[in-house]
């Protein structure tokens, strides 16, 4: 196992000082979205094959892996023009994460905050993103990692598996668990049980994990905190990760460097 970040929530750096912190922080691992973190790169479009490299060797010698080359792309949107960018960017990402020396390309299958309906509308043309992006992963040889997300058109495990049955292919398609955003009600859900579930049907396709907590306000508010701090609940995980012997990254998202020795402590302990 091995504990990193999502690395722009430390802000947007330089190439050098991003990763230099990062292992001064004691991260082993880190989730790069490059626009979001270096200075250097101000859009996907913008990434070279010299970028790559500096990021590349940057990290090696700060000994940071690059578990998820981040590309977060609206992938179920029902607008023509802006699934045919988002499925053409991932696929342009897959070879540069390659290259890169990235483990997967990481996506969720949506931007906005969906409801019922909207999820069930979205789902046919997730599915077609999804496809459309696997051939390409195929053809490079490289991981595209998809995200649950309650809220998204993958929205469950339901769906989840029928996504696995219909790409077909566990060498190229994995999936990152974040199990703070599969915890839709969690005043009555019992998470040992739902994360044991999820683990057992799809765990073989995990290789990274996202770790947070939260709370919810008065008026249902979703309020970061430092983990252990709010409601999730990883003993489930915890039980899981003991029996893989494989490599697993676990990365803190919605860090705050405030309380980072805390957070890292937290998930050396899971």
């Amino acid at each position: 196992m091995k504990v990193g970040v999502r690395a722009h929530d430390y802000g947007r750096m330089g190439i050098k000082e991003l990763a230099a912190l990062l292992h001064e922080e004691g991260y082993e691992a880190a989730q790069l979205a490059l626009p979001k973190a270096f200075q250097e790169i101000n859009s996907y479009e913008d990434i070279t094959l010299k970028k790559l490299e500096q990021i590349r060797t940057a990290f090696e010698e700060q000994k940071v892996d690059i578990p998820v080359f981040g590309c977060y792309m609206d992938l179920g949107n029902p607008d023509d023009q802006v699934r045919e960018y988002a499925v053409k960017t991932l696929k342009t990402c897959l070879s540069l994460g390659k290259e890169l020396g990235a483990k997967v390309v990481g996506t969720e299958t949506a931007y906005p905050h969906l409801s019922a309906e909207e999820r069930l509308q979205w789902k046919p043309y997730m599915r077609d993103s999804i496809l459309r992006v696997m051939e390409e992963a195929v053809r490079v040889d490289m991981r595209l990692a998809v995200e649950p997300v309650w809220w998204h058109p993958l929205e469950d495990l339901e769906t989840t598996l029928d996504i696995v049955k219909r790409v077909g292919d566990e060498a190229h398609l994995r999936l990152i668990f974040d199990a703070s955003n599969l915890l839709k009600t969690p005043e009555d859900t019992d998470q040992d049980a739902a994360w044991s579930t999820w683990l057992e049907a799809v765990g073989a396709y995990v290789d990274v994990m996202h770790i947070k907590d939260f709370t919810l306000g008065a008026a249902g508010e979703y309020q970061p905190e430092v983990l252990g701090a709010g409601v999730m609940k990883y003993d489930a995980v915890s039980r899981w990760l003991a029996k893989q012997n494989r490599e697993i990254y676990l990365l803190r998202e919605e860090m705050n460097p405030q309380f980072a020795k805390e957070d890292i402590a937290f998930m050396r302990k899971l």
